[in-house]
């Protein structure tokens, strides 16, 4: 674990310090930029066998998580205009302002997993694809050293 101010190798456990209103993992040094931070309670679980707990985990590891694809806003659009809609009628029947679905089909906006899913589900087709879990972790966990603040910014140090 690195500190996210100077960048620095923490040896041990990080500090949670709030700085302008972040909360950054930091080296004991770089914790005195900020206000230190107590660790949130974790919340107490039920009696429970290791086996359970051991399946549960395993569960969530393999979990697919959804993506929206490249081209949505062509998929809307298309969509809508194929069943005669208007946007204000695909609005209506989805609950949605009609500026959401501008901004939709300009590809201005980006839709959630709620929107995108109300949408797959009125207009009968295919807006998210899924993506394992792992090929994220696998892109997420290079081997590369991240930017840290201290990287961009040269701490002023008071005297």
């Amino acid at each position: 674990m690195r500190c996210e101010i100077c960048g620095k190798k923490v040896v041990g456990k990080p500090v949670r310090t709030k700085i302008e209103n972040s909360i950054m993992l930091t080296c004991n040094e770089c914790s005195k930029f900020g206000k230190i931070q107590r660790e949130p309670p974790r919340p107490k679980r039920g009696p429970t066998s290791s086996a359970s707990v051991g399946r549960r985990r395993s569960f969530r590891s393999q979990e697919p998580t959804h993506e929206v694809i490249e081209d949505y806003q062509k998929v809307i659009r298309e969509a809508r205009e194929k069943k005669g809609w208007s946007r204000e009628d695909l609005g209506e029947k989805i609950y949605e302002k009609v500026s959401v679905i501008s901004r939709l089909e300009s590809g201005k906006m980006a839709p959630d997993l709620k929107l995108a899913r109300k949408l797959e589900k009125s207009l009968k087709v295919t807006l998210l694809e899924k993506t394992e879990e792992a090929q994220i972790d696998e892109l997420n966990s290079l081997n590369r050293r991240k930017a840290t603040i201290g990287d961009i910014v040269k701490i002023k140090k008071v005297k």
